[in-house]
């Protein structure tokens, strides 16, 4: 039950102004009466910041993270991954500086045997030039044989692929007609039904015109139930 609506008998009074009250809570006094400045170390005024060594800095510390998070990622098996990678790009410089040292040395004998050989040119007889020559025929013959293959068969591939895209126009041109009924060759568009054949309500005029009226007399000789009944039974 509520009091809202109950009399008040004893009403509210205000308390007497004649004394204040000292006590304070711990909570209302003030806190941070001091300002707090930053120490070295933390990035304030105090700390001189150079430039190259912050670069320096945050950089390693990125490399440090992206390692950690490679670590993380791939396991026990990355620095596995690492150490082989290492020792295969020292290997390869390796392999490299001795492929070109091989190759220098390969230059030089190549050199001094083509000028070996120009000086016993020589005093080579007539029955050396005459079977160089014969082969050099040979030779010829051969390469023309094979340019003769090649374009036989760059014929034939272009002939083969002409009459694949004519075959691949031809199935398209009979999917076109064939897919467009208004296109094929034989039209037969014979309508079975109407599309409002199966519709639930349909005539419903002409329905309630065929239906006989009911027709309400006062006279019961000449009303239809009268005329029924002596059509059936009397006549």
């Amino acid at each position: 039950m509520t009091t809202a609506a109950r009399p008040t008998f004893d009403t509210a009074r205000g308390r007497d102004s004649i004394a204040t009250s000292l006590q304070i809570s711990a909570r209302d006094l003030p806190g941070h009466t001091k300002l707090k400045y930053r120490k070295p170390g933390q990035g304030g005024e105090a700390d001189p910041i150079d430039e190259n060594q912050l670069r320096e800095q945050l950089l390693l510390d990125e490399k440090e993270s992206l390692e950690k998070a490679k670590k993380e990622l791939f396991g026990h098996s990355y620095n596995d991954d690492v150490k082989k990678i290492q020792y295969n790009q020292g290997n390869s410089t390796i392999d490299l500086l001795e492929d070109e040292k091989n190759e220098y040395l390969k230059k030089v004998q190549t050199k001094y045997a083509s000028s070996d050989y120009e000086n016993s040119d020589e005093n080579q007889s007539d029955s050396n030039s005459s079977g160089d020559s014969d082969s050099e025929d040979e030779t010829a013959l051969l390469m023309k044989e094979l340019e003769k293959i090649k374009k036989e068969r760059e014929l034939e591939k272009q002939k083969r692929e002409r009459e694949e895209k004519e075959l691949e126009l031809e199935d398209n041109h009979d999917e076109i007609m064939s897919g467009n009924p208004l296109l094929a060759q034989d039209l037969n568009f014979s309508v079975k039904k109407r599309w409002d054949e199966d519709v639930v309500f349909k005539n419903q005029a002409r329905d309630m015109q065929l239906k006989p009226q009911k027709r309400f007399i006062n006279d019961m000789l000449r009303s239809d139930f009268h005329r029924k009944f002596m059509k059936r039974y009397i006549h």
